[in-house]
């Protein structure tokens, strides 16, 4: 009996010392509808099918901000943009960024003994001291913004510096050639997994496609039915397949957790240079499930169960907790927002992790879910004008004339990428038979519009809402680096 009991000490030992590692691909502005499993109709993706049989499919999973740096910096710390200063998205001319001071994902992971990197889009600080190195990645190579920032702007090209790929926080490269970025991205990937296959590593792939500008490889081009997007798409996948097969032929994919998503919907005015967000409303950039709902793949052998799908409300503040409660991690001391989804990713308890999600764009609180129902506060909101763009171009690029609205960010945004803003009403929409938002209930249903409306109280207070006024008391700063 003693030596029994010593044996499953020393397996309980071993285990601590192995905890699972954990492979994040995160793509950009890849829409609901473009994976094969998700419902695309003209983008094969046989690797992403693939790992859904191996997994289970997320179809109500959101992220916090359908933004790009917001949602990233959601990801990384577990709490609503608001609460770390993040709302938004940084340029090349920012000096803020994700604050040293926040406990970050990569921190929780290295301070338990993993080796981390970070290989594609940082978008969290353009500056060193900003930085993925700085952030709990022993190892960075991408960009430090948007591959628009650059030649390739539709508007801005004229005002852009030349496009700086980083090695750790040096530049590596000016105005790299955009169509080797999945490839070499992947390919720094491989080299990690192989280089720490006998230690716990946590690879962060922030793919820089499908945001425009679009490139594919030659590989891929002319490959889909769906043009230059499609063929970006599936090079993505092919992508994906290459770093799959590394775990597998490593003898790690058994112990690997594999997250695949995106950060956040199409930005549909960029038409066939766009994906589909199908069956959603709107897209990036919104607060309708075009732009925030994201499909969501986790893959974890005998822990995530094969072949589900799951319908439970969630979003990617949880993702932090539920990689600490996995690996034994430390939690947080700073508050955060999100709180660990592992029962739900396990299958054993598929209770929602929130009694309410709250969906900020900017710094206004536009709506609320609640299991099946979402509120929409009256907001304006950017939707497309004119036909589809083309070529690399928005819808109807050049026509757009500013709206006289209090927020001038929005108005800039719209004439930059061809968009107007709009009026959304108050609004309370069923999710489960109506996911398109389409069909108003409030008046059938005054007492969840009041339940969810309470609901939000508490979230104004702590976070703000610049439509109601409400400044917020539990904002902590972003970083900040003025310039020298």
């Amino acid at each position: 009996m003693y030596r029994f009991l010593l044996l499953l000490l020393a397996s309980a030992a071993l285990g601590a010392e192995r905890p699972p590692n954990i492979v994040l691909i995160l793509v950009d502005d890849l829409g609901y509808g473009d994976v094969g499993c998700f419902g695309a109709r003209d983008i094969r993706t046989p690797n992403l099918d693939a790992l859904a049989r191996q997994g289970t499919r997320f179809t109500d999973f959101t992220v916090a901000q359908a933004v790009c740096t917001a949602s990233r910096a959601a990801l990384l710390t577990g709490c609503y943009p608001n609460r770390v200063g993040m709302q938004g998205a940084l340029n090349h001319t920012s000096r803020f960024g994700l604050n040293p001071a926040e406990w970050t994902l990569p921190k929780m992971l290295k301070e338990r003994g993993y080796a981390t990197a970070c290989f594609g889009k940082w978008h969290l600080g353009t500056v060193p001291e900003l930085s993925a190195p700085r952030q709990g990645f022993d190892e960075f190579f991408g960009l430090p913004y948007s591959n628009d920032n650059s030649k390739y702007h539709p508007s801005l090209a004229s005002e852009m510096p030349p496009l700086p790929l980083l090695d750790g926080e040096k530049v590596a490269e000016l105005d790299p050639d955009q169509s080797t970025f999945t490839a070499r991205f992947t390919a720094k990937g491989v080299d990690f997994i192989e280089r720490h296959k006998e230690r716990p590593f946590f690879l962060y792939l922030p793919h820089v496609m499908p945001h425009v500008p679009i490139f594919a490889s030659a590989k891929f081009k002319g490959r889909s039915s769906r043009g230059l997007y499609g063929d970006v798409v599936e090079e993505l996948d092919d992508a994906i397949g290459t770093l799959l097969a590394k775990l597998r032929d490593t003898g790690l994919e058994q112990n690997t957790i594999v997250l695949f998503f995106s950060d956040n919907g199409a930005w549909m005015s960029y038409g066939e240079h766009a994906g589909s967000n199908r069956p959603f409303r709107e897209g990036k950039l919104t607060c309708f499930e075009g732009g925030m709902r994201s499909p969501l793949i986790v893959r974890w052998p005998g822990q995530v169960p094969a072949g589900r799908v799951n319908a439970t409300p969630f979003m990617s503040i949880d993702l932090l907790p539920t990689f600490v409660e996995a690996v034994g991690g430390k939690a947080p001391t700073l508050k955060i927002d999100g709180r660990s989804a592992l029962p739900l990713l396990r299958g054993t308890d598929e209770a929602a992790t929130h009694e309410a999600l709250f969906y900020y764009a900017g710094e206004e609180l536009h709506a609320v879910r609640s299991g099946q129902w979402k509120l929409h506060f009256a907001h304006p909101y950017l939707t497309n004008i004119g036909n589809p763009g083309k070529g690399g171009k928005p819808s109807a690029y050049g026509e757009y004339a500013p709206l006289p609205i209090t927020d001038s960010s929005m108005n800039a945004i719209a004439s930059r990428h061809g968009q107007k803003v709009a009026a959304q009403p108050l609004a309370l929409y069923d999710l489960t038979t109506d996911p398109g938002e389409s069909r108003d209930l409030s008046a059938q249903h005054p007492d969840i519009v009041a339940r969810l409306s309470a609901l939000a109280d508490p979230m104004r207070r702590a976070l703000g809402d610049k439509l109601t006024g409400i400044q917020g008391t539990e904002r902590r700063p972003a970083g900040f680096v003025p310039v020298k």
